[in-house]
């Protein structure tokens, strides 16, 4: 279930740094005249110390099913290949291609290939499976993950979490019911360098902090027009197509050009700009959704088959009682055909506090300023993909809980789905946070949802 895009960001993968590396870095400092017996003795322990570990790593391993192992879902495969305390057991994609290209790499890193199916229903009905990575195409998501956790099964799914605001709250239902952790794929959660930021901001730093705003700002590639044709032999598309509405195939819909029809993505706000909203709302403080919403937005400048806007300006007003003080406002910006940066970062969020400010940039770092544009603090790093994993297995055993769980992904995902029903209504929403539904405006409120065909995939509860 491929889930590669032109120019997708994948937020710094493969730049993390192995703890197991630092083994290598403990050299045997020994006084000189002992440092034959030392080095003797050294080594017997090491090999009996390593003998134990990795004894006690395999025992301990969790066993891992990757559904969907295509740009993103790749990346994951290639990371968990090299841990020492999972093992990939097995893999799922309807492109065969994709399918065996995952587990031969599988097979060439760790001397173990992993079963292979193009049916999700197989992979989950194995018991000994106990986490699932879902890095499959937006529409599948939450039936994925649902049907995992009702399986059995801990899920790691890629942001955005669902594709619209209704399954976010039966994603967090399926959590709930069924015990198991959730991670969502917003590795900005478990980013030492983001987390850094964001607990300056919250800690005061820069004084009561009442708006933030995030962008997403870079240039895409047209996707042009199509017309239907019949799918390659190594697809099933049908597969594919899961429990969405039924349409044919065209060469401009995979792979991963799916992000920009309304059946099966959600726009580039809800395939790079889901990262820095997520940032934003963790320094904005918010434990709620938004009760107000407007969104101006379109296609300015590509003339091709995209179904979202190459531009938008949302604004989101938070206002639990309305008295001031208590009311914050959230801004997303998105411009997808430039070339320039925004405050010195392409995609960033920024806290706007009474006693200064905070500018991130995604995978980048930060500057803290504090009153009359006085730089305080400042700090790089890039997201950390591997340290989010650790959070989701330690998760798992027990030890930790999730830094990106279905809560924090349905908040961010609803931003995501109420920007772009602005967009499409060209209306104000009032919406309820606690009950999730747009009052006033029976259209929108529609919009909250989708219509499913018949299929066993479709969410039933």
């Amino acid at each position: 279930m491929g889930n590669a895009a032109p120019r997708v960001d994948d937020r710094g993968v493969d730049q993390q740094k192995s703890s197991a590396n630092d083994l290598s870095k403990q050299g045997a400092i020994m006084e000189t005249g002992r440092r034959r017996f030392l080095k003797q003795a050294g080594a017997t322990t090491l090999a009996a110390a390593t003998a134990t570990t990795v004894h006690a790593a395999a025992a301990t391993r969790i066993r891992v099913g990757v559904i969907g192992p295509g740009g993103m879902g790749m990346n994951h495969v290639r990371n968990l290949a090299k841990r020492d305390d999972v093992q990939i057991v097995a893999i799922c994609d309807v492109d065969r291609n994709r399918l065996e290209a995952a587990a031969a790499h599988v097979e060439s890193e760790t001397s173990k290939r992993p079963t292979t199916t193009g049916d999700l229903r197989k992979l989950l009905d194995d018991s000994s499976i106990e986490a699932v990575f879902i890095a499959t195409p937006d529409h599948w998501h939450a039936p994925a993950a649902i049907l995992a956790l009702d399986a059995g099964k801990h899920v790691y799914v890629e942001k955005p979490c669902c594709h619209n605001v209704r399954e976010g709250r039966l994603m967090a239902d399926a959590v709930k019911r069924s015990g198991k952790v959730l991670q969502v794929g917003t590795q900005s959660r478990s980013t030492a360098c983001v987390a850094d930021g964001i607990n300056r901001v919250l800690n005061g730093d820069i004084g009561d902090v009442l708006v933030a705003k995030a962008w997403n700002s870079q240039r895409r590639g047209t996707i042009g027009h199509s017309e239907p044709t019949d799918p390659p032999a190594h697809l099933d598309f049908d597969a594919w197509t899961g429990p969405a509405p039924k349409v044919p195939y065209r060469k401009n819909l995979l792979p991963g050009v799916w992000r920009w029809w309304h059946a099966f993505g959600c726009g580039d706000i809800g395939n790079d700009g889901v990262h820095d909203i997520d940032v934003a709302l963790w320094g904005l403080g918010v434990s709620t959704h938004p009760d107000r919403v407007a969104c101006f937005g379109g296609k300015y400048f590509f003339d091709d088959d995209q179904q979202f806007p190459d531009t938008q300006y949302a604004q989101f007003e938070y206002s639990p009682d309305g008295s001031v003080g208590e009311r914050k406002q959230l801004i997303f910006e998105q411009r997808i055909w430039t070339r320039y940066t925004q405050d010195g970062y392409e995609n960033g969020a920024a806290f706007y506090g009474t006693k200064g400010m905070l500018i991130m940039g995604h995978t980048v770092g930060w500057r803290l300023y504090g009153e009359r544009n006085k730089l305080i603090a400042e700090r790089t790093g890039q997201a950390d993909l591997v340290a989010h994993h650790t959070n989701f297995f330690d998760s798992i055993r027990g030890t930790a809980k999730p830094n990106a769980s279905i809560d924090v992904g349905h908040r961010a995902a609803t931003i995501v789905h109420l920007a772009n029903i602005a967009a499409r209504t060209g209306r104000v929403l009032n919406f309820d946070p606690t009950t999730e539904r747009i009052t006033g405006d029976a259209q929108a409120d529609q919009m909250l949802h989708r219509e499913y065909r018949d299929h066993w995939g479709t969410p039933r509860v």
